[in-house]
């Protein structure tokens, strides 16, 4: 064990694995860049559609030269992941420590990450990636022995993590995880200004999501959990939905520039 911490330690300090998470910070911007613009036509009434990360990923693909940026992508997002992992592993990187709450949220997004990128490897090899669905997912888990309150408390942990994301948003509290010494006054400004836009919108998407699942316990219907993509099109739906999709879409769109500017200036 103590061998396998030696090891992880010198693996953490290395510029290849800072390379890795920044080149994930980037892909992470890639996705949520996708995601927003569609959402943002779709509000403007210009042909865009409600997705989630698989679906931008496939969007991705579809375009000129979408495999090759897929590729590029695929990698990033494979660094991620395995920088979140081991930040959960050892509770450090080469520039910070973590807090067993950081510890925790980083063994979360290294599995979500993990999972998206080998989703980006089966688009690769043609392979069909669109039975997961949330509706699937909970309609199974609803018939297991418990299953209502297993899901009702998947939904609570997302209202949650969506409040955390406000709350990170609201106080600036990502800051503590930037470089802002090596920031002029004129970026800090604006990367804290993506970095509360970009976060309270992912404050919204989370708790709509969170909130999908705990009306399909309490009702025991699947039909009521919802993705990312259906929770963009539950915001479309609702009054003054268009404006309301328009800010949540500007607001992804402002994490995806706020990702990539955390790849120059995350403290990893």
């Amino acid at each position: 064990m103590n061998e396998a911490r030696i090891q992880g330690d010198r693996l953490a300090r290395t510029g290849a694995f800072e390379w890795l998470a920044r080149a994930g910070l980037a892909s992470r911007g890639v996705v949520y860049a996708v995601i927003g613009v569609l959402a943002l036509k779709l509000a403007l009434g210009d042909g865009g559609k409600a997705t989630n990360q698989q679906g931008a990923l496939r969007t991705i693909a579809d375009r000129p030269f979408g495999k090759t940026l897929l590729v590029l992508v695929a990698i990033g997002l494979a660094g991620y992941a395995v920088w979140r992992l081991v930040r959960a592993a050892l509770g450090h990187g080469p520039e910070q420590g973590d807090s067993g709450t950081d510890r925790i949220a980083a063994l979360a997004s290294g599995i979500a990450y993990a999972i998206l990128c080998v989703t980006a490897v089966k688009i690769l090899a043609g392979a069909s990636t669109g039975s997961g669905t949330p509706k699937k997912a909970t309609g199974g888990v609803l018939d297991w022995t418990g299953g209502p309150l297993l899901v009702g408390i998947a939904g609570v942990v997302l209202i949650g993590v969506g409040g955390y994301q406000g709350y990170k948003g609201i106080t600036t509290k990502f800051l503590e995880d930037a470089k802002t010494e090596q920031m002029s006054s004129e970026v800090r400004r604006v990367f804290t200004a993506l970095g509360v836009f970009g976060h309270v919108a992912r404050a919204v998407v989370f708790t709509l999501i969170g909130y999908g699942l705990i009306r399909a316990a309490i009702d025991y219907d699947p039909d009521k959990a919802v993705g990312l993509d259906g929770a963009l099109l539950q915001l479309a739906n609702a009054s003054y939905g268009p404006w309301l999709l328009g800010l949540v879409a500007a607001g992804l769109i402002g994490f995806a520039a706020f990702s990539l500017a955390e790849a120059r200036y995350r403290r990893v």
